[in-house]
């Protein structure tokens, strides 16, 4: 048999493959073959033996009884096995009729729950991205359901050791898995609240940045520096989040910068000089168009906020930087400092800090005047 195996291997056997994954190799497959054919071989030497045993026994009168001994020994156990095989065949059939009927049970659910998904069968008060992660919820519920159905018919299942090991599982899974269960409750409880959705561009407690996966345990975070953070949905539901996407795309993300002016420059000068910067900046929407509040009047300078629209909150860092370059800009072209004086000063041959690409070409720096009078 080993030479015809050998003789004719590459004809019987083929690599057994799905799809692009290997699962036994033509060499493997030869090995089992030939450990199968080496376990036949033994099984066989002891049936041998076990049935020629008891003949040669039952041939002198002193050695019947170690043949009945022996034969007693050995079908007992094999009968017992027999039995209790025949015994469990009901309860078999029983098992499969669960499992099949559950499992068509199961696909008509993920049928009900892919149109909910699709936008082909709505509810009202039901959101389409709530669908697949109730599905899995009442996926598990029934096959759980499925579980405690068909344990009555396991063989055992009444037996002392098999209730000592479900206790002791049962208690490892209590005592180790305290979190894991908070951060799975926490995920349902954002998955139905409905704070955020992949992509959105959102702040949990001091991290910012895109969300670029929600699991039952945890949510990953995507900064703008490229750094992956992932935090547990626990604390995401204890925690204040910020959602910057969920209203930009219809009424615009309002972005907003504080500059601090001194009283001798004029407010409306001020406001005027804001919004124009606000103007120039890319991304930053013309209508609504931007304003600026006075938020607090300081004891040597005034607090102004521009504040604009924009649609892009994905974008915020680099809107901000162009947004703040062109306040330098037209606040220099129109010639305001951008100061926050806590005294004031009178300048005697210092320059403006204005830079000098702004400054006309016959700027000189101020000097102090000081009138004598003699009496």
């Amino acid at each position: 048999f080993l030479k015809f195996v050998d003789s004719f291997r590459e004809r019987l056997f083929l690599d057994l493959s799905y799809k692009d994954y290997t699962i036994l190799t033509a060499a493997q497959e030869i090995s089992v073959t030939l450990f199968l054919v080496r376990l036949l071989r033994w099984v066989i030497y002891v049936l041998v033996l076990y049935i020629s045993l008891p003949i040669v026994f039952s041939i002198f009168p002193f050695s019947r009884t170690w043949a009945n001994a022996l034969f007693h020994l050995i079908w007992s156990p094999f009968r017992g096995v027999l039995t209790a095989v025949w015994d469990f065949l009901p309860n078999l059939f029983s098992i499969v009729v669960i499992y099949f009927v559950m499992k068509y049970v199961v696909r008509f659910v993920k049928y009900l729950f892919h149109e909910i998904e699709n936008g082909k069968l709505k509810i009202n008060g039901f959101h389409p991205d709530w669908a697949l992660p109730t599905y899995s919820i009442v996926r598990f519920l029934l096959y759980a359901f499925m579980f405690v159905m068909i344990f009555p018919y396991l063989p055992g299942s009444n037996s002392n050791i098999f209730k000592g090991v479900s206790v002791f599982i049962g208690v490892l899974f209590s005592l180790g898995s305290s979190s894991a269960i908070a951060n799975m409750v926490a995920g349902l409880v954002i998955t139905y609240m409905r704070p955020f959705k992949i992509g959105d561009r959102i702040k949990i407690a001091d991290v910012t940045g895109d969300v670029i996966e929600k699991t039952l345990l945890v949510t990953r975070i995507r900064t703008i520096k490229n750094e992956v953070i992932t935090i547990p949905n626990s604390s995401v539901l204890t925690g204040n989040t910020t959602n910057y996407s969920s209203e930009a795309s219809e009424q615009g993300l309002i972005i907003h910068t504080t500059v601090t002016i001194g009283y001798d420059v004029p407010w409306k000068d001020v406001h005027q000089a804001l919004i124009e910067a606000a103007q120039k900046t890319a991304m930053v929407l013309k209508e609504p168009a931007p304003f600026v509040l006075q938020v607090s009047l300081e004891d040597f300078y005034v607090v102004y906020q521009l504040n604009a629209y924009t649609r892009e909150a994905g974008k915020q860092a680099l809107i901000y930087s162009e947004l703040h370059q062109n306040i330098q800009d037209v606040f220099f072209g129109h010639g305001i400092e951008i100061l926050s004086p806590h005294y004031r000063a009178a300048r005697d041959g210092n320059m403006t800090s204005i830079p000098a690409a702004y400054l006309p070409k016959d700027y000189k720096a101020p000097r102090f005047n000081i009138d004598i009078e003699k009496t």
